[in-house]
């Protein structure tokens, strides 16, 4: 196995980011996929969505071990990673993942320190799913140097474009200087309200001003209190509301992931004859 690293990313903050990554990290491992989620986040919404309502009391998270890629130190295999009752494995965070950040702005290759460490893990997963800090600092930029597609998760209830544009501009430059073969998935629109047109113009619009170079995925993450409640539980949707509007959106989505794999796979196949 050679995973598939997928990063989430927005820094824009409350686009959903890590209720995709616990979500769609769930819904490949139902769907037989071996998955590690890594939250490279301070905030740590992943870890806690995921259980961990303590992440500053755990032992060893992300930074540890970035720490030690960083000072040559050998990491044990499978060293710090949890694992989650529905099937995926954790790589966890804390707050002290803010003081890796500043670390990494001296250090030598700095924007590969992620990668580095996610090198050690890769042969043992087909996925591995990134949650990204709303943000395009080091932490960020170390994600996109790392994973070789993105999914940007965007609110349906604003006009997102101007962020977009942004991000769009940061994946181009680490494309051009560190990591030339990473790929966007798509746009995922999150939290659309079914009730307001909102999210039919926005999805337009974006289709409109990215259709031609970017993917917008056709399944969408309705807007619910339920999804919410999910991080409090510790659980995925589809345990935590099974047969609701969300884990099917999930389910989705799951489906659309995998499919755009398998397509890629083939036209490099044709590619390669």
């Amino acid at each position: 196995m050679n995973a598939q690293v997928i990063a989430v990313v927005n820094q824009k903050g409350g686009t959903g980011k890590s209720t995709t990554c616990a979500n769609l990290g769930v819904g490949l491992a139902q769907a037989g996929k071996k998955v590690l989620v890594v939250d490279v986040d301070p905030q740590a919404s992943l870890s806690i969505s995921l259980g961990h309502s303590q992440p500053d009391d755990l032992p060893v998270t992300l930074s540890d071990l970035m720490g030690k890629v960083l000072n040559d130190q050998p990491i044990t295999p499978g060293e710090g990673i949890l694992h989650h009752a529905e099937g995926v494995d954790l790589m966890p965070s804390n707050i002290q993942l803010s003081g890796m950040e500043v670390s990494l702005v001296n250090a030598m290759s700095r924007e590969t320190i992620l990668r580095q460490y996610l090198d050690t893990v890769r042969k043992q997963y087909t996925h591995i799913l990134l949650d990204c800090q709303p943000s395009l600092g080091m932490l960020t930029v170390n994600a996109l140097a790392a994973a070789n597609r993105l999914i940007v998760p965007v609110q349906a209830e604003y006009l997102p474009a101007k962020g977009l544009e942004q991000l769009l501009q940061t994946v181009g430059k680490v494309r051009r200087q560190i990591n030339p073969k990473l790929l966007i998935d798509g746009i995922l629109l999150t939290m659309v309200d079914s009730r307001t047109n909102f999210a039919r113009e926005i999805s337009a619009l974006l289709r409109e001003t990215y259709g031609g170079d970017i993917k917008v995925f056709d399944s969408e993450i309705p807007h619910s209190v339920r999804a919410k409640e999910t991080s409090a539980e510790g659980k995925s949707i589809f345990a935590h509301d099974p047969g609701g509007k969300v884990a099917e959106a999930y389910g989705n989505l799951t489906r659309e992931v995998l499919q755009l794999e398998k397509q890629r796979a083939k036209s490099r196949a044709g590619i390669s004859r």
